[in-house]
């Protein structure tokens, strides 16, 4: 028998704009937890991400809370067991954040945390780097590499030559099990190689932002196909880095430290319903970009959520409506080889809207794990497009204590197999459908008919 339960109108109510400066407006009332969920065609497992109220959770597709890690994910890296001397679910997690916070401290731009650490699946710590005496300040991201270091990005405050101001520099460090730094590199030394025109340098240096480039992914390529076929450009341990601020990708490689590859900052007008097999075009703020990993269908190519939110030096011209996508792109032909946009769903554009923060994943049966970040809206999408899962956060906190609201946003949210956690963990695969007498806009409802 069919559990039925009310679909979450973050979901299924339109995000009322006129434009992309038109204020979003969300309902002050809405459904939390599961409200979609087709066992046949979604993939399931479970399902960690950090919640608004600054602790780990993972959940069943059920939207049950069958674990809880008393730590700030920013974002929460689960171990494989062989990453983990064996032992299911540990992962990497904010440790503290800072006691007494520098000027310009935000959660957003990574002044904020002391320390880092790998906890097991009771929260008790395997391994940290940091302390209030000494904050790492890492921001963003974090992961394990193959050879057992981890790889931090950080933030650190600098003075930079053609810059009038302070600015804070992001930076890749990798540090060994020991707390030893084996491998640094700093953007402010390579700003030269990231393709900025001589009026988007002008732009840049004028815009008075500390957080001048603002970066939110450090990925390490792993094993592609590219390499494979003699690419160098794309070696294993090359990084992949995001610059949400000036809408720029690229790849740092280990050996020179050069820029060796990039998409941006200069981008076509956006085409945001355009057909496959266009070059990239307009990206603006995106989040979570990553080759999609060996063994996954389109295995080799750029998974980008593009935020389309605010962005670019100058400021990047967006679309008509506020809305986001998701964007699979060939990183040796810049071609988008697909897209997810609201109308993918049979909705209007701006029913899927993240202005910051958000990510997606491919996952082994070829759907997508979207988070809609800033609404704390999870779901799982076919490749044509069509809701099987979703969820939406009923965790809420504030963000920064001397905030006067609160919100349930998720910064990312991955999927990981059920072995993936101790044996015993309960899951619940009951389905899921809307109420479609009162939610007639839902997925597989028929509205006006």
């Amino acid at each position: 028998m069919q559990r039925m339960r009310p679909l979450t109108l973050a979901a299924s109510a339109a995000i009322l704009a006129l434009s992309a400066t038109t204020a979003q407006a969300l309902p002050s009332s809405f459904a939390t937890g599961t409200t979609i969920y087709d066992p046949e065609r979604a993939y399931s497992g479970y399902v960690l991400f950090p919640g608004g109220d600054r602790k780990t959770h993972l959940i069943d597709m059920n939207g049950n809370e069958v674990h809880r890690w008393e730590f700030e994910g920013f974002p929460p890296v689960p171990l494989s067991a062989a990453q983990a001397d064996g032992e299911a679910g540990h992962l990497l997690v904010q440790q503290a954040r800072v006691e007494t916070l520098p000027e310009h401290a935000s959660p957003g731009n990574g002044l904020t945390n002391a320390s880092v650490a790998e906890v097991d699946w009771e929260g008790e710590v395997h391994w940290h780097w940091g302390s209030q005496a000494s904050p790492v300040y890492q921001h963003h991201d974090l992961r394990r590499l193959p050879n057992g270091n981890t790889l931090v990005m950080t933030a650190e405050r600098r003075e930079l030559n053609g810059f009038d101001y302070e600015v804070i520099d992001n930076g890749l460090v990798e540090v060994d099990p020991e707390g030893q730094v084996v491998w640094q590199w700093l953007t402010g030394d390579h700003i030269s190689e990231m393709g900025f025109s001589d009026a988007g340098m002008r732009s840049l240096k004028t815009s008075k932002d500390p957080d001048f480039l603002h970066f939110n992914t450090a990925s390490p390529l792993g094993p592609n196909r590219w390499f494979e076929a003699g690419d160098e450009r794309f070696k294993p341990d090359n990084i992949l880095v995001n610059s949400r601020n000036a809408n720029v990708t690229f790849i740092v490689d280990r050996d020179s430290d050069e820029i060796v590859w990039r998409i941006g900052p200069d981008f076509p007008a956006l085409s945001l319903n355009g057909e496959l097999g266009r070059e990239i075009d307009q990206t603006v703020g995106s989040h979570d970009t990553h080759l999609i990993p060996e063994g996954l269908p389109g295995a080799g190519n750029l998974l980008i959520f593009d935020n389309q939110g605010n962005a670019g030096f100058p400021p990047a011209r967006q679309g008509f409506f506020s809305s986001s996508r998701v964007i699979e792109v060939n990183p040796k032909t810049h071609e988008i080889v697909w897209q997810y946009t609201g109308n993918a769903s049979g909705r209007s554009p701006y029913s899927f809207y993240s202005s910051f923060i958000s990510s997606a994943r491919r996952l082994p049966n070829g759907n997508t794990l979207i988070d809609e970040g800033q609404n704390g809206r999870l779901f799982q999408v076919t490749p044509d497009g069509e809701i099987v899962w979703e969820y939406v956060s009923p965790f809420f906190g504030k963000s920064m204590p001397d905030d006067d609201y609160v919100t349930n946003q998720v910064y990312r949210a991955e999927l990981v197999d059920y072995d993936w956690a101790p044996t015993g963990t309960p899951r619940d695969e009951t389905p899921v459908t809307p109420d479609c007498e009162r939610y007639v806009a839902a997925p597989g409802c028929s509205p006006g008919e």
